[in-house]
């Protein structure tokens, strides 16, 4: 329980209040890298604070092959959590219906819209999606760049059509600390089969504050230190 991804974790989940006694949580499984340390992570944590809770990892199976839901199976059994699959027919409608040249934001929000669903008719009361450190930044970037606001995903949203809160337990954590616990407990990311991969303006966003940071370290510090101490909603000035 030592490990700075479990610490940053439970500071998260006590900084913000995420987790309350007797929630249900769905976790979103995805089988990348977040949110398979997120399922561990909690894993871990269960039995370890004040509050008492319940976790279900819920994978959208997006095609016939992707995810690989067998490994997925295995690595939820590993830490005793149950594993609900979803049928989806996502990326028949993103790529083949509709057959979007820009298809990020459309499968985004089909995929949210299923997993709470999901999350809902097997008893959940919150998901918990893997959005990390990083993430948020780069959201902050592009919605200066291409929205033109000051804005980013929070720690915990409540969705009122839904009823359901949306929580992201990983919000202190950057990428390299997620990769470090993965390689330190044994955790293998399963590859993404996304034909967009590597090719949307967040990589775009990534690669840029990857090069900024190289010339000014404190770059990401300050960035996200810039919503947490500038006053958008539903940050805290807790670091």
């Amino acid at each position: 329980m030592g490990i700075l991804l479990i610490s940053q974790m439970r500071k998260a989940i006590k900084d913000y209040d995420m987790i309350q006694n007797k929630d249900c949580i769905a976790v979103g499984l995805s089988g990348g890298k977040d949110s398979l340390a997120m399922l561990y992570g909690l894993s871990l944590i269960r039995g370890h604070i004040e509050q008492s809770f319940e976790i279900k990892a819920v994978t959208l199976k997006m095609s016939s092959i992707n995810p690989d839901t067998d490994y997925l199976k295995t690595f939820c059994d590993r830490i005793n959590v149950e594993l609900v699959i979803k049928q989806t027919d996502i990326e028949q409608i993103v790529f083949e219906v509709r057959e979007e040249k820009s298809p990020c934001s459309l499968c985004a929000n089909m995929r949210r819209g299923i997993l709470n669903d999901t999350a809902k008719s097997n008893g959940c009361n919150k998901v918990a999606l893997g959005h990390n450190k990083d993430d948020a930044i780069e959201t902050f970037l592009m919605c200066m760049y291409y929205e033109g606001r000051f804005h980013t995903f929070t720690p915990v949203t409540y969705l009122s059509r839904k009823d359901i809160t949306v929580i992201r337990p990983l919000i202190y954590s950057f990428e390299k600390d997620i990769k470090d616990f993965n390689e330190r407990m044994d955790i293998v990311p399963v590859k993404t089969l996304c034909p967009m991969a590597g090719k949307t303006n967040r990589q775009r966003i990534k690669e840029y504050i990857e090069n900024e940071s190289l010339i000014n370290p404190n770059f990401k510090y300050n960035l996200f230190r810039s919503f947490t101490h500038g006053g958008i909603s539903g940050w805290k000035e807790v670091i």
